[in-house]
């Protein structure tokens, strides 16, 4: 089996600033615990699913039967995979519009969220708020927002409600490389520390917000450290490899529940598609996508480690295949077959 890849890269070419600042990602690679095949399989389970609902996604906007924005959340499905291992039912999770890999990582039903995709009244909205705004009360999942960086500030009152009822809950506030640089991003970074809420912002760093890479929108390329100012303590991890966000989660999640106050993690991770449906993705090479495919892809890598010393075979693969495309079959079904909103539906959940 192929050696983990640092965390300083999703891929093997970084710049050379971009490597002089990822030392505490280094720092939780060295540490890196090992998998039990149960954990294993269960992460493989959920980010082969993520992955094959978004390629549905994706066939189903191209054939018109999404309609709206659309942002795929391939390559990306170890960071919210590794986070969801280490939190409790209770713990909150907020994010952006890249969304759907978090819903079906927190529980969420693959039907209603393919409904709401084709803006079926099934769906976890009714049908109307699409691909960037759903929401799951059951399952403590407070949505995907389509403003950049909308969810900083909103997560950031879920953990100061969490920090007034003393109910020892951890808000996950999910936002992207591009978010970051959002005034609001660091209004919320002042007040989460002001009142030492139990909040992890996550950045989801996969290199390119929008169309721009972040070496040349961002001055300060650590993203990790953007909470400096306020006194707020980062960490650089591996988002390409579901062990080392799992591990880096655990401890990082027990320190802020236990008091010790915000926290950012930033996720080294890729994104294979562009940032949305519309983006052919011209600011960069075939080959960087087809490298990190090749070298570093999240799903790849777990395999072939249950397939390391036939801890599975490969008809196990194949059946776990075969068992995953058939709930996203049903799923699409479900949403094709089911019935539209009534016009009468234009008027309910609308505050006057």
């Amino acid at each position: 089996m192929r050696m983990a890849r640092s965390a300083t890269s999703p891929t093997r070419k970084r710049s050379s600033k971009t490597k002089k600042t990822s030392s505490n990602a280094s720092l939780t690679k060295s540490k890196l615990e090992s998998f039990t095949l149960k954990q294993d399989l269960s992460a493989y389970r959920t980010m082969l699913l993520i992955r094959r609902f978004e390629e549905k996604a994706g066939q189903l906007y191209g054939m018109g039967q999404i309609g709206g924005f659309c942002h795929l959340y391939i390559g990306q499905e170890a960071v919210v995979v590794g986070l969801q291992m280490a939190i409790s039912k209770e713990d909150q999770v907020i994010t952006t519009y890249r969304d759907h890999g978090h819903m079906l990582a927190c529980g969420m039903d693959p039907k209603g969220v393919m409904a709401e995709l084709t803006g079926r009244a099934a769906g976890y909205s009714h049908g109307k708020g699409g691909s960037m705004h759903m929401f799951s009360r059951d399952m403590n999942f407070y949505g995907g927002h389509g403003i950049v960086g909308a969810s900083v500030p909103i997560g950031t009152g879920l953990a100061f409600a969490n920090r007034y009822r003393k109910n020892d809950s951890v808000c996950l506030t999910y936002f992207g490389d591009g978010a970051a640089n959002q005034g609001q991003v660091y209004e919320s970074f002042n007040m989460a520390k002001l009142w030492n809420l139990p909040v992890i912002y996550v950045i989801e760093n996969n290199r390119y917000a929008m169309g721009t890479s972040v070496n040349r929108s961002s001055a300060q390329v650590n993203l990790s450290e953007r909470g400096l100012s306020f006194g707020i303590s980062g960490e650089q991890v591996d988002g390409m490899d579901v062990r080392a966000v799992k591990n880096a989660a655990d401890r990082i999640v027990k320190n802020v529940r236990e008091g010790g106050g915000p926290f950012i993690m930033e996720m080294l991770t890729y994104r294979y598609r562009g940032h949305s449906m519309s983006d052919p993705a011209k600011y960069r090479t075939r080959e960087e996508v087809n490298d990190v495919r090749e070298h570093n892809d999240p799903i790849k890598n777990v395999r072939e480690r249950l397939l390391l010393n036939n801890q599975i075979s490969q008809d196990d693969i194949k059946s776990i295949d075969s068992e995953i495309r058939t709930i996203i079959n049903e799923a699409t079904d479900f949403a094709q077959n089911t019935p539209m909103p009534d016009s009468s539906e234009l008027w309910s959940d609308v505050y006057a």
